[in-house]
């Protein structure tokens, strides 16, 4: 169902739109002037504006919406005699025009093209997306499509972003999403863990250091700002960076300056910061526990992320995806879920978010032997609701809740462990990009342990 907007300040052509629209399957959203239009654009896949209204015009609001989202269709009605002003408003961005007195069935043909080149418009830019990060958006629900809308948008406006949202909702993926389709895509992307590292080596990661700057800087290396010069540089839990790092981090964002610890030289760096966090840095901006002035410069622009509850209506494509991505990876080939499962899952509310479903998922198929994955297999796998697993993926052989596995000609216990575990290394790698040491220290490993695990597994990431 698609959401239509009506602009007009007659009554009488709003009820008898409403009504013809309605009945054709759309949901009507009414506006009585330009400026009210404003305030209910974010809910249109569509605009249907009179041309002619007191203080804001159609043109006028045409205009405007251009400049919200360029995807947003605008078809004008217009009195006998404007026909000029109208061709006029399609050459600055309107999509069609149609002259009062209007056929309802014209009305109702031109709004479906309208609508359905918006989808087409949003399908490419995903496409072009997808390519560019080597996996699938999913994203079909209201609130998501939203988001990758404002994405898209802003992606191309070189400004400091801000990405909040609960964990595991994917603020990282919006990060990543933001620098595939910006004008930087070609340049670095390098991304830094404020939770990661005390205030002393925050700040030498960051900005760099010299030689024998502290106790153990046995050469000069270059900080991640450094390294992501003329890319984009991702700030992964921003509100975790200490106070005194906050600083020297407002300088960057201000100036585009940076100082290596134990360096007395200045050295300028083009990089466009996005940071996440799963806080709420106004408020604490407003306490003193985030610097204030550091909270306005990170969110010119702030995206929020949908926490999965609210988009239930994606989750039985991302579960289909990650059973695709799982079965592959274990390389069980191709892996199902029963309808009754994916109804079952549609209905938890996820505190843990996509992450957490995808956990869920990728539990079930280390424990399956591919094909089909049904409700029983999900109830003998977890013994509880989902909503207990949060984040992590609890496998215990003391947990006497669970029902022991059937005896059915599937892998050994030793080949599931390691298909489990070849999942865990091969995602902490896809999900930072590669990077080893990050890869190691999520996992809780050494690098030797997880470069030797990389070759057992044939996970050829060189990075």
């Amino acid at each position: 169902m698609s959401n239509v907007l009506l602009v007009d300040d007659e009554p009488g052509v709003l009820f008898t739109l409403t009504e013809v629209l309605t009945e054709r399957g759309h949901r009507v959203i009414t506006a009585r002037s330009g400026a009210e239009a404003l305030t209910k654009i974010d809910d249109a896949d569509a605009v249907l504006t009179d041309l002619s209204m007191p203080g804001m015009d159609g043109l006028e609001l045409m205009g405007q919406i251009v400049q919200r989202d360029a995807t947003l269709p605008v078809v004008l009605l217009t009195a006998h005699g404007s026909e000029r002003v109208a061709v006029a408003a399609m050459k600055q961005g309107a999509y069609h025009y149609l002259a009062k007195p209007f056929d309802i069935d014209e009305v109702a043909v031109v709004l479906e093209r309208a609508l359905e080149a918006r989808r087409l418009r949003i399908d490419n830019r995903r496409m072009s997306a997808e390519q560019t990060l080597g996996r699938r958006i999913i994203g079909a629900s209201r609130p998501m499509r939203r988001l990758l809308e404002a994405t898209s948008r802003i992606a191309t406006r070189d400004v400091t972003v801000l990405v909040r949202g609960e964990t595991g909702t994917g603020k990282e993926f919006v990060a990543e999403l933001l620098h595939a389709q910006s004008l930087r895509a070609k340049q670095p992307l390098v991304r830094f863990n404020c939770a990661a590292l005390p205030a002393e080596l925050a700040d030498a990661e960051l900005f760099g250091h010299v030689k024998g700057a502290f106790t153990g800087a046995t050469a000069n290396r270059q900080g991640y700002f450094a390294q992501a010069d003329g890319g984009t540089l991702i700030l992964d839990e921003i509100g975790e960076l200490p106070l005194a790092v906050q600083a020297k981090l407002l300088r960057v964002l201000q100036e585009g300056e940076i100082q290596p610890v134990g360096s007395g030289r200045i050295e300028k760096v083009n990089v466009r910061v996005v940071a996440s966090t799963n806080r709420d840095l106004a408020a604490e901006a407003k306490t003193g526990v985030f610097r204030e002035d550091l909270y306005y410069r990170l969110a010119v622009v702030e995206l929020i992320v949908p926490p999965l509850r609210d988009r239930k209506d994606d989750i039985p494509a991302l579960s289909a995806e990650f059973a695709r991505r799982y079965g592959e990876r274990f390389g069980l080939g191709k892996v199902s879920l029963e309808p009754a499962l994916v109804d079952a899952l549609s209905k938890e509310d996820w505190p843990g978010n996509v992450r957490q479903l995808e956990n869920t998922i990728a539990r079930l198929a280390a424990l399956s032997s591919g094909g089909v994955i049904g409700l029983a297999d999900y109830e003998a796998a977890s013994g509880t609701s989902p909503a207990t697993s949060q984040d992590s993926l609890p496998v215990s052989d003391t947990d006497d809740s669970s029902p022991a596995p059937d005896a059915r000609n599937g892998p050994s216990l030793k080949e599931q462990v390691e298909a489990f575990e070849r999942g865990l290394v091969g995602r902490a790698l896809e999900s930072t990009g590669g990077n080893q040491s990050e890869a190691a220290r999520r996992l809780g490993v050494s690098r030797v342990t997880l470069i030797d695990k990389m070759k057992k597994y044939n996970l050829n990431q060189k990075r």
